[in-house]
């Protein structure tokens, strides 16, 4: 790979004269400006990214750090802060963290090595928070923030998601209503499980521990949760569930698979409802009815946000939330 010296070398002039023609920063004469040119585009020679970065501070790029790229939501979110970034002239760099605090913080520190002009972590642990105000780099946190920290977020309302699911299927006549939430230690799922817990109560319908089941946010997951839910009830039929709300989209497919492989008809016997609204939520069978949260707005939301924190640092705090809503498909409805 050539350097700026061999650049020099065979333009014949000093490596300084190739810095300020590529930079823009000194007057060069034509001639020199013209051999410059011309063995730049020779030797296919490439500015260092890093040597820009330690003159300008800046390196043009952004670190993303999310739970789990196989996730049809958080590629999708990526995908919108991706779009943003880029119309704004910067890269991404997306390190996936499985969800693993450790891998999380090694993650970060491999970020603040590669001088990023500015991070955003989805769903950063708790201990990290620290670590993150060490570092003073811009920083917009993605569906939940450590407690007490003063940080940007950027967010949807769980617990609204959980009640628009309720409601919705209280409207429908049932009354057995189960649930699979995610990991118990994720605030995003107990939020989304007490939006749910609170409209039932309100109309008078409990969510009994039997009828309540966690898994790990994968459709695997929810598919042993609920054929695990199901099964308590083979022998009583009469006092099983007549519908089940997933916390995310990935479970809620597990469900539905689980209820065919029981003989159990959806909707007719059992209504599903999920949390995302992912683009295969449409193309299941049934179709899955869902609380969305327009994911690639989110993920552009919270890409503006970031920015707006690098152009002014000392800007005031946001935590923006996301009101969610409901696609009402075939998984609750007859179609």
């Amino acid at each position: 790979m050539a350097t700026i010296k061999d650049v020099a070398r065979t333009a014949g002039v000093s490596y300084t004269t190739v810095s300020h023609v590529l930079n823009q920063t000194r007057p060069v004469s034509a001639d020199a400006r013209a051999r410059v040119l011309a063995a730049v585009e020779a030797m296919a020679y490439v500015p260092s990214a890093l040597a820009r970065s330690l003159k300008s501070k800046a390196t043009g790029s952004i670190g993303l750090i999310i739970p789990n790229n196989t996730n049809p939501y958080f590629s999708e979110v990526a995908r919108g802060i991706e779009d943003s970034c880029y119309a704004a002239g910067y890269s991404v760099i997306l390190c996936n963290s499985d969800d693993d605090p450790a891998k999380q913080r090694d993650y970060l520190n491999v970020l603040l090595t590669k001088r990023c002009d500015g991070l955003i972590v989805a769903t950063l642990a708790q201990t990290d928070g620290e670590l993150l105000r060490k570092m003073k780099v811009p920083t917009v946190l993605l569906d939940r923030a450590p407690k007490d920290m003063a940080i940007d977020l950027v967010a949807v309302d769980n617990a609204a998601g959980g009640a628009l699911a309720a409601a919705h299927l209280l409207s429908l006549g049932r009354r057995r209503i189960a649930c699979i939430g995610g990991p118990q230690d994720i605030a995003i799922s107990r939020e989304r499980i007490g939006g749910l817990r609170q409209t039932l109560l309100a109309a008078g319908v409990m969510l009994p521990e039997p009828l309540l089941a966690y898994a790990d946010f994968t459709s695997a997951g929810g598919y042993l949760a609920a054929r695990s839910l199901l099964a308590r009830f083979a022998s009583v039929p009469s006092q099983a569930p007549d519908a089940i709300f997933c916390c995310n989209d990935l479970m809620a497919i597990g469900a539905l698979r689980a209820a065919a492989e029981l003989g159990i008809a959806v909707p007719e016997t059992l209504a599903v409802v999920g949390f995302d609204d992912i683009d295969l939520a449409q193309f299941v069978h049934p179709t899955l009815t869902s609380v969305a949260q327009n994911t690639r707005r989110l993920g552009q939301l919270t890409a503006e946000c970031l920015l707006q924190r690098i152009a002014t640092p000392d800007r005031p705090l946001q935590r923006l939330s996301i009101a969610p809503e409901l696609h009402i498909r075939g998984s609750t409805v007859v179609s």
